[in-house]
């Protein structure tokens, strides 16, 4: 029987950080180094579904952070449940397959996305409780019942302001990697899945060429320690794998800004500022990263729309119906018409035209209510003088029982200097695969890689149930 695998999903990370990471670089001088081929788009959602299914976007439906669920005309971004997969995952086939020979087997899923509901035997993921006066209150999630009150008992509280928002940062991947190290000595699941977002932001906020990377990378590295340790006194297999890198971008591209002037797009207007109208719209872009899915309901608009973005400063490439198919995005989910940004672009989901109108979710972290990705929630305005006294402010109210919004996000993406979406084109730059699987001997700096449909069976074999 195979010795258990922890597979550690550390975002951001590439072959040309990996030497500033020496624990992670000795396990990688153990095992074996391989670069990956990014799926499109290169985010977080769609990466993660390929890698747990081996499946394209095409057929396993996650084809972006976020889409327009049709069936009730809503965005929505950063859903958690294990159903909207349309393809098995490999935790699901692991376990037929060791039924099948007789044997038991366990998967740990702490933090990957599409956990709930997931058929696994322990799972831990983000989940704020939700008032019905608009409150929420941070928390974790997970089974089987009482499993995260356990951990957060065993650990401390989960470090939820810094997993995402103005303050994230590394506290929640030092909690996460302590947890599952936690996991792995009480539970021995035959199957770990870890996420460590470290990576996914200061490269983000600032750029790769405006952060200190050697200090994140050797955050990680430090926080990655017990869970390494742990593995290693168990003899445990770890793995490590990433999603994609970053690069800078300097322009941020406001397509749904362009439909709306071009009278495509409406809007509704309220007292809590404008919101699309997506049933008048004849036309939305879905913003997310350096890829746009953009909705365009009656076939006669297609090429009008088209011919509309392909000549706006930043945008690279603009796909229509059949087209989609040659970036395995062909699925009913995504949009009629896919953009792609260049490099140093990226796509932001803005529609208002003037700041006064924004709705007031833009002002907030609020990652459910916005109709696209929204890297600006990793900022605190500029306008405060002091940003930190304000939220103190905004939090004495809450506890004092008055409605309030955590209004601290600005609204110029100009903000934001770093990005990803697209397959780099320097292959030191692209997500990696550290691992003992038999895959062809590919030389990182040189080589195209192996596509990140192939983790899937990797995982499989390592775990001896090919």
């Amino acid at each position: 029987m195979a010795a258990p695998l922890i597979l550690i999903n550390a975002v951001g990370l590439t072959p040309r950080l990996l030497r500033l990471a020496p624990r992670l670089s000795a396990l990688a001088a153990s095992q074996r180094l391989t670069t990956l081929v990014e799926t499109l788009p290169a985010v977080t959602c769609t990466a993660q579904a390929t890698i747990l299914t081996g499946k394209t976007p095409a057929e396993h439906g996650i084809v972006a952070n976020g889409w327009l669920f049709r069936d009730t005309m809503e965005v929505r971004f950063w859903q958690q449940s294990n159903r909207l997969i349309q393809a098995e995952p490999v935790y699901v086939t692991a376990k037929r397959r060791a039924q099948e020979r007789g044997r038991s087997f366990k998967t740990a899923k702490l933090f990957w996305w599409f956990n709930q509901g997931a058929d696994v035997e322990f799972s831990v993921t983000p989940k704020p409780y939700y008032g019905i006066d608009g409150n929420k209150v941070f928390g974790i999630s997970g089974s089987p019942e009482g499993y995260s009150e356990a951990l957060e008992a065993k650990l401390g509280k989960f470090p939820f302001h810094t997993f995402w928002g103005p303050m994230a940062g590394i506290p929640c991947t030092q909690w996460i990697a302590r947890c599952a190290a936690a996991v792995v000595e009480q539970d021995r699941p035959d199957l770990t899945l870890v996420y460590l977002p470290h990576l996914d932001y200061d490269p983000q906020r600032f750029g790769p060429s405006g952060c200190n990377l050697e200090k994140s990378v050797r955050e990680l590295d430090d926080a990655c320690a017990p869970l390494l340790d742990t593995a290693q006194r168990l003899g445990a297999q770890v793995w490590v794998v990433s999603e994609y890198g970053h690069c800078d971008v300097d322009l941020p591209i406001y397509l749904n800004r362009v439909l709306r002037s071009a009278g495509l797009l409406t809007t509704r207007d309220g007292p809590f500022g404008e919101t699309v109208d997506l049933y008048q719209s004849r036309a939305f872009a879905i913003c997310d990263h350096q890829l746009a899915h953009v909705m365009v309901p009656n076939p006669v608009d297609l090429p009008r729309v088209r011919d509309l973005l392909l000549p706006i400063p930043g945008v690279a490439q603009v796909l229509v119906g059949e087209e989609r198919a040659a970036i395995h995005l062909d699925h009913p989910r995504s949009g009629e018409i896919i953009a792609l940004s260049q490099p140093n672009a990226w796509f932001a989901y803005p529609y208002w035209l003037d700041d006064a109108r924004a709705p007031d979710f833009a002002h907030c972290v609020a990652i459910h209510h916005k109709p696209g990705f929204d890297p600006c929630e990793m900022f605190y305005d500029p306008k405060f003088r002091f940003p930190k006294l304000h939220a103190i402010r905004r939090l004495v109210q809450k506890k004092l029982g008055f409605r309030m919004a955590m209004d601290v996000v600005p609204l110029d993406a100009k903000i934001v200097r770093g990005s990803h979406g697209l397959a780099a084109s320097d292959p030191l730059d692209r997500p990696l695969l550290i691992g003992t699987a038999p895959v062809p001997a590919h030389d990182p700096v040189t080589s195209t890689g192996c596509p990140m449909t192939a983790v899937h069976d990797l995982i499989l074999h390592a775990l001896d149930l090919a």
